[in-house]
């Protein structure tokens, strides 16, 4: 494998950590679609450091992608890195499997701007997501 997939799977963890942090000081108003919601309340209010916190971890995110794929040295064994890499990915699949209620591709509660959002977005792209960090792992962690 070249190097596309773990470019195409890193920029894709730091356009999310962007969204994050651009969600973070721009809060938004209403109904939210970030947030699983019941009869129009949230079940949560993530704070904005939070949501931050999420930016930067999906940023650490792309840096094991690009450190198991070889484009950025991290000093840390490839053995190490692939394990990372597939633990990544399981919780990816399990994020697009969801809890059974508010989120994944099973979730019972439906009808909310975050339930269709899940449903054709979030859920649909940690499953990508966990597809392409799986196949940098088996590839790249030999």
């Amino acid at each position: 494998m070249n190097n596309a997939l773990p470019l195409i799977v890193s920029s894709a963890f730091i356009g999310l950590a962007l969204w994050h942090f651009y969600m973070a000081a721009m809060p938004p108003s209403g109904e939210s679609a970030a947030v699983p919601s019941v009869e129009g309340k949230p079940l949560f209010i993530p704070s904005a450091r939070a949501t931050a916190s999420v930016g930067v971890v999906l940023l650490l995110f792309s840096g094991l992608v690009a450190g198991t794929a070889g484009i950025v040295p991290l000093g840390i064994p490839r053995l190490v890195l692939t394990g990372l890499c597939y633990a990544l990915a399981a919780g990816l699949l399990a994020r697009a499997v969801g809890e059974f209620k508010y989120v994944g591709f099973f979730k019972r509660v439906r009808g909310s701007r975050f339930a269709t959002m899940d449903s054709f977005l979030y859920s649909p792209l940690c499953l990508l997501l966990a597809a392409g960090v799986a196949a940098v792992a088996l590839d790249k962690g030999t």
